[in-house]
């Protein structure tokens, strides 16, 4: 879940002189991960968002797709707001992550319903009690019929809970999903062709199915925020938090977690948590009435606004037209000072969702977003690369970016 980068932060220790915090892994986890499953089957649609496989019944008309994926670091961060406030509803955001990062994800394949939750909940039991696993149990349960509600039917499945202390320091969060879908109606993004606009969909505000504001922050990049925003005095409240061998180079920044911030309408901490949204319901609309013209569906979360690379052929992603930066990332950007090129390669920067469509379709699909109170906005296009890789060229925070560099 979370990028980790070879230039990690830097920030300022309660008062103390500027300090450069070094990343402690040289080795990116995608691409150890990448290089691992090089020489795995890629499926039926290699170039489709998600891994899609024959059908379990042998129908071939139709395929199956198994996607899983956590909440990450962000679960500690959940456990520090709970231990300080006492809040222990944070959780249930923690459920919604780890269930929206499997749901849009399937959303970008077209697979939106009947959808079957499996849940894995790993703790230490000597941190993490009782009424904390009945509400991340509960919380499963009241977001999969929340969706269902919502038109994505979801049905909770079963799942595990092991009390595993020695290899989870506070608690880890994670859930399976399997869908099955007719093969003739997969989005594959090896459609994605020159002349198609990008249409995004934006992280952050208020949208008609959210109970309160949302920063934008989704679940990525939750060890980088967290650690160079928070302030110092964490490091040694919550050591459980960190890796022990990074000891006095986590925590650099100066907030707390109930701290009041210029621009954000709810504490910092709760804007560190902002539960992830969810656009399936809008991406089944927009699939509903304009399949054809849809050639590409891009859930911008590991990556961040350079996801796109690995999808479509010889495509130059030219995007010129990006929302306003919400102000959670000017913040992380502010205590890590971090270049805004690095920045816009691990987080979502305002938009966590791109539709690649005919130039004539992204009215409708922004109609169909503002309907949902979600803003979107065309914010570029797909032109022909000037070789044969993928190319995303950047304009923002006044400076043109270009990936890879």
């Amino acid at each position: 879940m979370t990028r980790l980068s070879a230039s990690y932060a830097s920030g300022i220790c309660k008062g103390r002189e500027e300090r450069v915090v070094d990343d402690y892994l040289e080795t990116s986890q995608k691409k150890i991960v990448a290089d691992a499953t090089a020489h795995l089957d890629p499926g039926l649609f290699p170039t489709a968002f998600c891994k899609i496989l024959p059908d379990i019944a042998g129908d071939p008309a139709y395929c199956i797709i198994i996607h899983s994926d956590s909440a990450g670091t962000k679960a500690a961060l959940a456990y520090m707001y709970y231990k300080e406030t006492g809040n222990i509803d944070v959780f249930r955001g923690i459920v919604q992550d780890a269930i929206v990062m499997n749901v849009d994800d399937l959303a970008c394949v077209g697979a939106l319903g009947p959808l079957i939750l499996s849940n894995t909940l790993s703790r230490n039991k000597y941190l993490i009690p009782g009424d904390v696993v009945s509400t991340v149990i509960d919380e499963y349960n009241t977001y999969a019929d929340w969706l269902t509600r919502l038109g994505i039917s979801c049905t909770l499945g079963g799942g595990e809970t092991a009390d595993v202390g020695d290899l989870i320091r506070t608690i880890d969060v994670v859930c399976t999903i399997t869908a099955r879908l007719p093969r003739e109606n997969v989005v594959d993004n090896g459609n994605i062709r020159p002349g198609d606009v990008i249409v995004g969909l934006a992280s952050s505000g208020k949208c008609n199915y959210e109970s309160e504001w949302n920063s934008g922050i989704g679940s990525n990049g939750l060890t980088v925020a967290r650690q160079v925003t928070l302030h110092h005095d964490y490091q040694d409240q919550f050591p459980e938090t960190y890796d022990p061998g990074i000891k006095d180079r986590v925590y650099t920044g100066t907030y707390h977690l109930t701290d009041e911030v210029k621009g954000l309408p709810i504490d910092f901490g709760r804007a560190l948590l902002s539960p992830t949204r969810s656009f399936a319901p809008i991406i089944r609309d927009i699939l509903r009435q304009h399949f054809p013209a849809i050639h590409g569906i891009i859930h911008c979360t590991g990556g961040g606004q350079t996801k796109c690379l690995k999808f479509g052929a010889g495509i130059l992603y030219h995007k010129e037209n990006l929302f306003p930066v919400p102000r959670i990332f000017e913040i992380i950007q502010e205590s890590s000072r971090k270049p805004w090129q690095e920045m816009y390669e691990i987080f979502n920067m305002g938009h966590r969702m791109e539709i690649m469509c005919l130039p004539e379709t992204a009215p409708d699909i922004i109609a169909s977003a503002n309907a949902y109170g979600v803003d979107a906005q065309v914010i570029g296009i797909c032109e022909a690369s000037y070789d044969e890789n993928n190319h995303v060229s950047l304009d923002a925070a006044g400076e043109s970016f270009t990936y890879p560099e």
